[in-house]
């Protein structure tokens, strides 16, 4: 089949499947699976080769944790340490303890019995990031306990690869050099990413061409992840630390509006991918063990969690029920090493093809666990305010589009009262010049719905559109209106019509150029002329009504030149005589 039918096939199974599973309250993470079963080789056997599929499909969860790198500043990575360290080594200890207590109680020796339970103890970054993401929960305590655990076992996967072969055929030596190239490569995707990332993409965004600056972004991501790859370990690592990096970088909301449509589509694949490899054929043969083994994975893991967040008080009853649900299952990385586990025999062909399975049918009941979860824990208690939860996180109220003196002022005088705000401009120069002096700023083109909600336009109330271009402006203004009804649009005009163009698309607020610091002259034009401050004043006030009135009347005119000459002669007439009664009083 070529890869054009393929895609097809891939789309329209999930574009049957996930509206359906979401529309039972699954959420699209179990309706991709079910695609995958049903066009798999153990389903209709529309697709033959996983292993090619599920390695390119990858690459979502490697998006996935660029993304989520972009998000934690070191600062906030520091906050988190506890949780880190704390929770997540516990929770990978423990459950390991305890699942290879179970598989040597089931018959396993020693060893092999504590392989089972290291690589156990693993669970699925894709499936509980992308699942707590959907719910919008990723910033409750257990959507940010969860991130902690996640984030610990990813740096546990690179001990765990290099451990394997150890403990297998290939020598009881540790390779020092190869360790020695591991780390080299490490500290310099660290050091070159911190010195050569930004100018890197300062050209690119720089050329003022969108689609440079996006295959920059992937060149970024897929490059990080591969050097990672080179020196022996995970992927998702170099990915993530390549978001950190630019996790304080003027680049940050348009990096994320770029990479995840990437994200989205290939992370879907993945899932259809692990859909597709579930081994129907085994788990008919032999439901009652897999069925045994996913019981008991599921059940450990979630005990163990639960103990684990009251243990650590970062979670109340309800909220550590979910992380327990939305941990239970096994991780992809699973597959990686059950399979180099039997390559070094450790573990027998057999026993490694049964515990995927299980693996892969635990994935495939966390939604349905999730959903349980949710209705046995009920309504939410109170969670418990710590340390954790004041890292900062979250979107500003303000969002400013375009940077240069107007939208500069406005930011001034919000500082002013100490109110944050997100600041974008589409100039690569003026966002470098407005951040050596101080100011944040981000560089994005707000005319793309993603890069607006990467910079939180879902969560602000107010967007002040500064810009001078005018049809820029009036595009920005219209795809907010559409998309982010919730916000009160404050625009600039650079004229009338421009104003009225602004009205037809929605605009809540529109303040002209030059009006204001025209009317100021014109009072002190008229203190000189002889009239008292009061009266020049009042006469200034009268003219900004009129011009108001005037201005909203023109609008339903403003494509006809007569009708506008002849509004505008008959509100100069009474404009005239209302300021000429009011001097002569």
């Amino acid at each position: 089949m070529s890869l054009l039918a393929e895609s097809l096939v891939y789309l329209s199974a999930a574009l049957v499947c996930v509206p359906i599973s979401r529309w039972l309250g699954f959420g699209s993470v179990l309706g991709y699976l079910a695609a995958g079963i049903v066009i798999g080789p153990f389903g209709l056997e529309l697709i033959s080769d996983v292993e090619h599929i599920l390695h390119f499909a990858e690459l979502g969860v490697v998006f996935l944790l660029f993304v989520i790198g972009l998000e934690l500043q070191p600062s906030r990575l520091w906050v988190l340490r506890r949780m880190v360290f704390g929770l997540g080594a516990s929770q990978f200890v423990v459950t390991a303890i305890v699942i290879a207590a179970l598989a040597w109680l089931a018959g396993m020796a020693p060893l092999t019995a504590a392989i089972i339970g290291l690589v156990l103890a693993l669970s699925s970054t894709a499936f509980v990031l992308q699942m707590l993401a959907e719910k919008k929960e990723l910033l409750s305590s257990h959507g940010r306990a969860a991130f902690s655990i996640l984030l610990f076992q990813d740096l546990v996967v690179i001990p765990l690869i290099a451990l394997l072969p150890l403990l297998g055929g290939s020598g009881g030596h540790v390779d020092l050099i190869g360790l020695a190239t591991s780390i080299a490569i490490l500290a310099g995707l660290v050091v070159g990413g911190r010195y050569l990332l930004r100018p890197v993409l300062k050209v690119a965004a720089g050329s003022g061409i969108p689609e440079l600056f996006t295959a920059t972004a992937l060149l970024v991501v897929i490059g990080a992840a591969l050097l990672m790859e080179f020196a022996g370990m995970s992927m998702v690592l170099g990915a993530f630390i390549a978001g950190i990096l630019l996790a304080d970088s003027e680049y940050r909301h348009q990096l994320e509006g770029d990479i995840a449509p990437f994200k989205g589509l290939l992370l879907g694949l993945f899932f259809i991918a692990v859909g597709m490899s579930v081994n129907l054929a085994t788990l008919i043969d032999r439901p009652l063990q897999i069925l045994a083994m996913v019981v008991a994975l599921m059940a450990a893991k979630a005990l163990v969690l639960i103990a684990l967040a009251r243990a650590f008080g970062i979670c109340n009853r309800q909220h550590s029920y979910r992380l327990a649900a939305a941990m239970s299952q096994g991780g992809e990385f699973a597959f990686v090493l059950f399979a180099l586990a039997t390559r070094e025999g450790l573990l027998s062909a057999a026993v490694s093809d049964e515990l995927t399975l299980a693996v892969t049918v635990s994935m495939l009941l966390t939604p349905v666990f999730y959903l349980a979860a949710e209705l046995f824990a009920g309504r939410d208690e109170v969670e418990p305010t710590i340390a954790y939860d004041d890292m900062g996180a979250g979107h500003n109220d303000i969002l400013i589009v375009g940077f240069g003196r107007v939208g500069q002022i406005v930011g001034r005088v919000l500082q002013s009262i100490g109110q944050r705000f997100t600041a974008l401009d589409s100039d690569a120069t003026q966002v470098d010049l407005v951040r050596r002096y101080g100011n944040k700023v981000f560089f994005g083109d707000a005319s793309r719905v993603d890069v607006l909600r990467a910079a939180g336009a879902e969560h602000a109330k107010i967007v002040v559109i500064a810009l001078s271009d005018m049809q820029r402006s009036l595009d920005i203004a219209a795809t907010l209106k559409r998309n982010f009804p919730q916000l009160t649009i404050v625009a600039r005009a650079r004229n009338r019509r421009h104003a009225h163009k602004l009205m037809d698309v929605g605009a809540d607020h529109i303040v002209r150029d030059t009006l204001l610091s025209s009317v100021a002259m014109s009072e002190v034009v008229l203190g000189r002329l002889g009239l008292d401050e009061e009266a020049a004043t009042r006469v200034t006030e009268a003219f900004l009504r009129h011009d108001e009135k005037l201005l909203v009347e023109q609008h339903a005119a403003y494509d006809s030149e007569e009708k506008l000459i002849q509004s505008a002669k008959e509100t100069a007439r009474e404009l005239e005589a209302l300021l000429r009664d009011d001097i002569n009083r």
